[in-house]
């Protein structure tokens, strides 16, 4: 009860909060990596993942102790549960930024929607038109929602404290150093590959989420569900297509084409019905709203799935006990 408890009240946290404008636990992780990448750095994929497991080691250690220590004390458990909580979910700064960059869209600002892009994701924004930062935008909050959110809370359920923030850990590794490109096809690999394995459940079951959500945004869950179900493979990524095929069908619209990531060239395939509208201004307000919705859904699966995990290991140990 008590962990799940924690979830839910760092989940509000963030709803209310938001992310802190400094000091952020996840911007001092980002600062350690990068001195660690400095010392270590080697164009080897064993070296690489001697630095994932490196930079992650004292980020486990952290959250077993913190699980460990309170335990048996609820009230401190709780509270140390919905601080990491919040200090991992990223759906409040989510839904905001889509809203600022319907705001600058709105006001046909393409120097600052450009800009306002680089908050969401590494493509290159420099000769993106209004339809295109568009459609960046909502393949953008519908990925980093299922990141930095459902499988945040899906891990939070699965491994209390240490799973959410291990789980923050892997990702911001992967989306410091992940990248298909000279400097990091090899020393990458290995945080690109864990980033991928710990989202290979929460990733689909985000799609899920979002399908069953569809009419929070004026669509249809039938469609979103078919959608996804038609097009989730085809996107590169093992992960990445079962939420975006579930909100081009929940919003109505289509995604994929042509992206441009540290100079390189990303064609991915159309996800969505081809005779849809292209995203824009009203397609994204509606992807923030859906933003908020997943984040309150998740975190009311995960504190259910929390608590009966605990259930289950509670009657496993008493069973045990009894067969003594």
């Amino acid at each position: 009860m008590n962990h799940a408890l924690g979830l839910i009240a760092g989940t509000a946290a963030d709803a209310v909060f938001g992310d802190p404008r400094r000091h952020h636990p996840v911007a001092w992780f980002g600062s350690w990596v990068s001195w660690l990448e400095s010392r270590i750095y080697r164009d080897s994929v064993a070296r690489g993942a001697l630095f994932t497991a490196t930079a992650l080691a004292p980020v486990a250690a952290l959250g077993i102790a913190a699980d460990k220590l309170t335990r048996d004390h609820p009230i401190a458990h709780t509270a140390l549960t919905a601080t990491a909580t919040w200090a991992v979910l990223g759906g409040h700064s989510l839904a905001a930024e889509g809203h600022a960059m319907a705001r600058e869209l709105q006001a046909d600002d393409i120097a600052a929607a450009r800009d306002r892009l680089t908050h969401l994701c590494s493509r290159n924004p420099e000769h993106l038109d209004a339809s295109e930062l568009a459609r960046g935008t909502v393949e953008s909050l519908a990925e980093n929602t299922s990141d930095a959110v459902v499988c945040s809370l899906f891990w939070g359920a699965v491994a209390g404290i240490p799973g959410l923030l291990v789980h923050r850990g892997i990702n911001t590794l992967d989306a410091m150093v992940g990248y298909r490109n000279p400097r990091y096809e090899r020393f990458g690999k290995a945080s690109a590959k864990l980033d991928d394995a710990v989202a290979y459940l929460p990733a689909r079951l985000s799609g899920v989420i979002s399908s069953g959500l569809a009419a929070t945004v004026g669509g249809s869950p039938t469609n979103a569900w078919r959608v996804m179900r038609r097009d989730a493979r085809n996107h590169p990524s093992p992960n990445g297509g079962w939420c975006e095929a579930a909100w081009a069908g929940a919003l109505n619209t289509h995604l994929g084409g042509a992206s441009i990531y540290h100079g390189r060239v990303e064609e991915r395939p159309q996800l969505g019905d081809p005779d849809t509208p292209a995203p824009d201004v009203h397609t994204i307000e509606r992807a923030s709203t859906l933003v908020s919705a997943v984040t309150v859904a998740s975190a009311g699966l995960a504190a259910a799935g929390s608590l009966l995990a605990r259930r289950l290991v509670s009657a496993a140990v008493a069973r045990r006990a009894g067969s003594r």
